[in-house]
């Protein structure tokens, strides 16, 4: 090789970054420049509400002083509207506002998410209110929520539209601007928390919201295409939910004989018609607008049920169910313990989080480079025996094992944080790449919402259980006597999924649909 000459592997990267350059080029031609610029604010929100959320945490804990379990409660009540996700997905898809199914969505969940944090910045008695609080929390995330679902929807498009040539390209983006958010918001948190009231962070955030709302004006959303008007083929399940035009061209053709007939019998009778028939019109367009939206729904539902009844589909939503809901959370309870007894201040565990999105990155990258082609049953045993081994780490912890080798709390805390957000991305990420790959055409936004949905509803269960079991066994704020039991038995948890793993398809892997 001369000298000076690139390198095959040189040449294998510089191809690589080539055809990811034309990947985006072509979305932005399909969407709009806008629509790259959208995607990623929307997912640097989502990481940057940890700006927000750490403040909601000390809100709880030291101004209404609650107990563990009733912090983990509220949180799991207020991200409830994640968990409902294909609500959103099916009324976009089926119900265009002003003839468009994404951009006005858009803007009704920007301003959803923005109002809530404006009002608890502001008024002193709602903010210290845990029932009024946990309202305005849940609606925040019912915006933040249905956001997420039309931009989805829209990758979901975009992954469709291109074949999904650059899928784990396009949703890697979307991961690294959310990772990105989170660490600017992690590292902002840890100085407001500690040199700014609590209302003053609340009001700081909506200033992203805001932005949001700015630049769904900039995205051109592109018309419904003719052919998601027609009537699908009756030997497909996978429609858009249109199929009736058929249905009403014959009505109209049957209804127009009739006033024929009646018209040959009497002119009187017909004049009376017209008469009447001008008069009732609007009603009759408003009605079948009505009756159009609704058999959009209907099928809909009818093409969920039929995506949802492959096993391709079902199995792998049914695993990740299970896989939250069978290992409860106690993620509020370790955050009591790290303040109360470990005394982490504010802006360590803000440092961690920072650690943790770092991880999230890592994963990202590890999954995108080593784990898109292996076999997803695999990928997913190997998450969860890493997640066992990290739990034993806190376990450590709290029995204080740490200290007797001489490793400090911090150092336990931070490597745990990391390596775990870093193991989660790992099993996550191939659900994103196949939620996409597997939306049919008009129910992009229902079936992705579907399987986003899965993951947060199982996460919402999954705190419930955390609640109930600290609550059974009597772990307070001060008292800590049981953690380590609680801890034990999560362990324990963490491995009833890999025995159901035979839920996962044999030969599934990250990029295979």
């Amino acid at each position: 090789m001369v000298a000076g000459d690139p390198s095959i592997f040189e040449l294998h990267k510089r191809e690589k970054e080539e055809k990811m350059i034309r990947g985006l080029k072509q979305l932005s031609a399909a969407f709009g420049a806008s629509f790259l610029w959208l995607v990623c604010l929307i997912h640097f929100t989502q990481g940057f509400r940890s700006f927000a959320w750490t403040a909601v945490s000390y809100q709880l804990k030291d101004i209404l002083k609650l107990s563990p379990s009733a912090s983990q409660f509220v949180f799991s009540i207020a991200f409830f509207p994640w968990s409902i996700k294909p609500l959103y997905g099916i009324v976009s898809d089926c119900i265009p506002i002003g003839g468009r199914k994404r951009v006005p969505y858009l803007i009704l969940a920007t301003i959803l998410s923005l109002v809530p944090w404006l009002i608890l910045g502001l008024n002193a008695y709602l903010r210290n209110s845990t029932w009024h609080l946990t309202i305005f929390l849940t609606v925040q995330n019912l915006g933040l929520a249905m956001a997420d679902v039309v931009i989805d929807a829209m990758i979901a498009e975009a992954l469709r539209f291109e074949k999904a040539s650059f899928a784990g390209d396009l949703q890697s983006m979307s991961w690294s601007a959310m990772a990105f958010g989170g660490i600017c918001g992690s590292l902002l948190g840890r100085y407001a928390l500690t040199n700014v009231e609590i209302a003053t962070i609340f009001l700081l955030f909506t200033v992203l919201p805001a932005v949001q709302l700015l630049s769904c004006g900039l995205v051109k959303e592109n018309p419904p295409r003719k052919n998601d008007e027609k009537d699908p083929p009756k030997d497909k399940h996978l429609m858009n939910g249109n199929s009736s035009s058929i249905d009403e061209d014959s009505f109209t053709v049957k209804k127009q004989s009739k006033s024929t007939s009646r018209r040959k019998k009497s002119r009187k009778s017909r004049k009376k018609m017209d008469v009447a028939s001008d008069k009732s019109r609007p009603f009759r367009e408003d009605d079948q607008l009505f009756l159009k939206w609704l058999r959009s729904l209907k099928n809909a539902i009818y093409v969920l049920y039929q995506a949802f009844r492959q096993p391709v589909i079902w199995r792998p939503m049914t695993w990740f169910f299970l896989a939250h809901v069978t290992v409860p959370n106690l993620s509020t309870v370790m955050f009591y313990y790290q303040t109360e007894f470990l005394k982490l201040e504010a802006s360590f565990l803000g440092t961690s989080r920072v650690v943790g999105w770092v991880g999230l990155m890592i994963g990202t990258f590890i999954y995108n480079r080593f784990f898109k082609t292996v076999n997803l049953r695999k990928i997913l045993l190997f998450a969860h025996v890493g997640l066992a081994l990290l739990t034993t780490l806190d376990m450590i912890l709290v029995s204080r094992m740490n200290v007797s080798f001489g490793i400090s709390d911090k150092v336990m805390v931070l490597g745990g944080s990391a390596l775990a957000d870093a193991i989660n991305q790992l099993k996550f990420m191939p659900f994103l790449i196949l939620s996409g790959q597997l939306c049919p055409p008009g129910i992009e936004g229902t079936l992705f919402a579907l399987f986003m949905s899965i993951d947060n509803f199982g996460n919402t269960l999954g705190s419930f259980v955390g609640a109930g079991l600290a609550s059974f066994l009597n772990i307070q704020s001060g008292s800590f006597d049981n953690l380590l039991l609680g801890i034990a038995i999560q362990v324990v948890c963490i491995f009833v999924p890999v025995a159901l793993l035979f839920l996962i398809p044999k030969d599934a892997t990250g990029t295979s649909a």
